[in-house]
């Protein structure tokens, strides 16, 4: 028989996206466990966003920019893990923020300065600690829906939502049951994702 062919939601069919998403679940059975932690070592808040800097040689004088809690990153000149193996100095500093040095609203009107600090910058954790992450997206410049990749690890992703993160109230809706593990998962545009997982696999993440 001839296939049947289903039609492609609509490019802003957000409340469909989300809908789905959220049914999706781990197994959490005895051969497939969920280790959610259930404690965390380290909550971070990582504001996603573009920036402007000055440019000389650019038309304008300036040119966008990534950056995550207002820094936008450096290439190294050698390689971090081979810098911190060793103990190289210069090479990157371990003082990125956990969170946004200075909150605005993200999902509103941006700030009036949107000029980055720009570097090499790390953040720091021991091994076999617990993190908790909440990416969350900015209506900077241009808004979109993010991938994120975790090198070296799976996560779980225990909640997401649409708007700024609030912690006194989001916090009550995170699945710490069964949520879906994964190594890759997308950021919405103005909207937040949350994650966690265990820092078991020594090395440079990013």
């Amino acid at each position: 028989s001839p296939p049947h062919l289903t039609a492609t939601p609509p490019i802003n069919a957000t409340a469909v996206t989300a809908a789905f998403a959220g049914c999706l679940r781990s197994l959490n059975s005895p051969n497939y466990p969920a280790a959610v932690p259930q404690t965390v070592d380290h909550s971070l808040l990582f504001a996603i966003g573009v920036g402007i800097n000055p440019c000389p040689t650019c038309v304008n004088g300036t040119k966008t920019v990534a950056d995550i809690n207002n820094v936008s990153f450096v290439l190294p000149t050698v390689a971090l893990l081979q810098a911190h193996y060793f103990k190289l100095q210069g090479i990157f500093t371990d003082d990125f923020p956990a969170n946004p040095p200075s909150p605005y609203n993200y999902t509103g009107n941006p700030p009036a300065n949107l000029q980055t600090t720009n570097g090499t910058k790390v953040y720091r954790l021991r091994f076999n600690e617990t993190v908790e992450v909440v990416l969350q997206g900015t209506s900077l410049i241009a808004p979109e829906s993010h991938p994120i990749h975790l090198h070296g690890f799976n996560f779980f992703v225990v909640g997401k939502g649409l708007g700024n993160f609030d912690k006194g109230k989001d916090l009550s809706s995170f699945n710490l049951v069964d949520p879906v593990e994964r190594n890759t998962m997308s950021v919405p545009t103005a909207g937040w994702t949350a994650i966690r997982f265990r820092a078991d696999n020594p090395g440079k993440t990013m």
